[in-house]
Formats: C-alpha cells, sequence, structure tokens
C-alpha cells in the first residue's frame, strides 16, 4: 500500500522524517499529515486480526494515539514497520482483552445458573440471551479436562441431578459436587491466564 503523498508549501514532498520532526519540534498539526499517510495502512494491518470494520477502526484511533505518544522512542529504523508493529499490538491487545471479557461474563453465567427447581422469569429476549450464552460456555468448556467438562455439561445443560451425575459416572454425589466446583475453579483460572 503507497503512503499519501504529502507536500509542503514549496509543493516538495514531505518525508516521514521531516512529519515526526516537526510533531517532536512542537507542531501537533504536522501529526494530521502522519495520519493521512498512515491512517489506511494501520487499517489494513488490524483489520485482518479483529475481522469487524467498526471495532478495527476504534482499534486504528487507538494505535494512532499510541504512536503520537510513542514518536519521541522512534529509532529512525523504518517508521512503516514501526507503526505496523505498533498496530499489530493493539490489535493482538484488543483480542485478548475482549477474549477476556467474554470469558468472564460466561464464567459469571455459569455461577448464576439457578439450581432445579428455582423458577426462571424470563422474556424472549431473556431466553434467546441465556441460549447463547450456554452455547458459548458450551464451547469454553471444551478447555476443561473431560471429567470436569462431562460434569458440568451433565449438571447445567442436560438437568441431570447430581445422584444421576454419580450413576453415570460411577462415583459419589459429593465427587460430582467437587468435581462441579473444581471445573468452575479451573475456568475462572484459565480465563486469568489469558487462555480463554
Amino acid at each position: 500500500m503507497n503512503a499519501s503523498i504529502i507536500t509542503g508549501r514549496e509543493g516538495n514532498e514531505i518525508t516521514d522524517e521531516q512529519l515526526i520532526a516537526s510533531v517532536l519540534a512542537g507542531d501537533q498539526a504536522a501529526f494530521s499529515g502522519i495520519v493521512q499517510r498512515y491512517g489506511p495502512y494501520i487499517l489494513a494491518v488490524i483489520l485482518p486480526i479483529i475481522q469487524d470494520q467498526g471495532e478495527a477502526e476504534d482499534v486504528a484511533q487507538e494505535t494512532l494515539l499510541q504512536v503520537y505518544r510513542s514518536l519521541a522512542q522512534y529509532r529512525h529504523e523504518g517508521f512503516k514497520t514501526w507503526v505496523a508493529r505498533i498496530a499489530v499490538n493493539k490489535a493482538i491487545d484488543w483480542k485478548r482483552k475482549k477474549a477476556r471479557r467474554r470469558a468472564e461474563e460466561l464464567i459469571d453465567y455459569v455461577g448464576e445458573i439457578p439450581e432445579r427447581g428455582e423458577p426462571i422469569f424470563e422474556g424472549p429476549e431473556e431466553s434467546l440471551l441465556r441460549k447463547e450464552k450456554q452455547r458459548l460456555v458450551e464451547k469454553i468448556c471444551r478447555a476443561l479436562p473431560p471429567i470436569y467438562r462431562e460434569t458440568l455439561v451433565a449438571y447445567y445443560f442436560q438437568d441431570k441431578s447430581y445422584a444421576e451425575i454419580a450413576r453415570v459416572q460411577g462415583t459419589t454425589v459429593k465427587t460430582v459436587e467437587s468435581r462441579l466446583y473444581r471445573a468452575k475453579q479451573l475456568l475462572k483460572k484459565q480465563w486469568q491466564e489469558g487462555k480463554l
């Protein structure tokens, strides 16, 4: 992707180095030249990672802000590569944060699932949201060791009682309770370590 041509008063093309020097000398308006030249490139770097136009645009804005704040640390070893590295790091950080938020919400959701016999009062929207969260929780549960995954899925999504699970797994009710507790703890641990 070609950088935009930015010219000075005499019509000469202004280089990246000149733009950077102007910004560092206190000419904040010169940064608009960097934005004009590299904004589309930054978005092109971020979009394949984020895969959502609106969210990629937000991350591109964060990247440009980081470029502005970090210009004094730039070591004049390829500005385009330096900008791309910041963009990729911002996009990866954004994906991790989003995955952690989603995992945290789902882990909280597992803890909020009512015990059998508790009434659930919900409208169509709440029902749809609950089903979507269940689908996502089941997807995340695949990261658990099989015995914990099977126990969690059997209890929360197959509506089996502790006694039924214990009978199928050839264990005690107390062990089933322990496995459910441990499954939730493993989900939380994996989320905290950024594995979900």
